[in-house]
């Protein structure tokens, strides 16, 4: 077991391959608001986003007036697909279930709402093997101000110093940075080992069991 006695992870793409429902969302608010589609790839580069920057940077208008009208779309649309077409990667039930039994804490932050990652879980996987959850309803600044991992890290009473936090993105690495805390990071995103290397890092790995093997 490595020395870090919290572990804390992003959920989209780290713990779960959630694209196929964020691609249809997207897809159908895009063209709810008659605008043109967007391809998959440049869809699959915002996840980590807020859904109000990830819809400026779609429609190519930043600060779009519509954008929240947008977000609730979306939201909406969530509500029906999401979690079906969530899947988790098939390490991550086992390592978080490892985790807890080995008397360590696990948190998700997130700029997903918390109830959907809840939702998911349930569902999915039968289990929540998760001591905290700090969703996108739960916080007034997205990553990668620090403000979710942080709000972990207080509830847990923890030092700084026995915290890892995981995420897919350089967004995550970018929240690691700004928090004072350690950071790995899994290229199951959209971020590259080598944009991964511009940031402070103890691992990168190709999946959570590759960095659980490695630290």
């Amino acid at each position: 077991m490595s020395k870090y006695r919290y572990f804390v992870f992003d959920f989209d793409l780290t713990l779960a391959d959630s694209s196929e429902g964020i691609l249809e969302c997207f897809k159908h608010v895009l063209k709810e608001f008659g605008y043109p589609p967007k391809d998959d790839r440049t869809i699959y580069n915002t996840i980590g986003m807020t859904l109000v920057d990830a819809f400026d940077l779609l429609t190519d208008m930043p600060d779009n007036p519509q954008r929240e009208d947008m977000r609730k779309a979306y939201v909406k649309k969530a509500d029906e697909v999401m979690v079906k077409k969530t899947y988790f990667y098939d390490d991550t039930i086992a390592i978080l279930q490892t985790l807890q039994n080995a008397g360590v804490k696990v948190g998700i932050v997130s700029t997903k709402y918390r109830y959907r990652i809840v939702n998911t879980f349930n569902e999915q996987a039968g289990s929540l093997p998760v001591d905290i959850i700090v969703g996108g309803e739960d916080v007034t600044r997205a990553k990668p101000d620090p403000q979710g991992l942080d709000l972990i890290i207080e509830r847990f009473g923890a030092d700084k110093s026995d915290v890892l936090y995981i995420g897919d993105s350089y967004i995550d690495a970018e929240t690691a940075l700004n928090s004072g805390v350690d950071f790995a990071g899994v290229t199951t995103g959209s971020t590259t080992k080598e944009d991964f290397e511009k940031y402070p890092h103890i691992y990168i790995g190709s999946s959570l069991l590759d960095i659980f093997q490695n630290i």
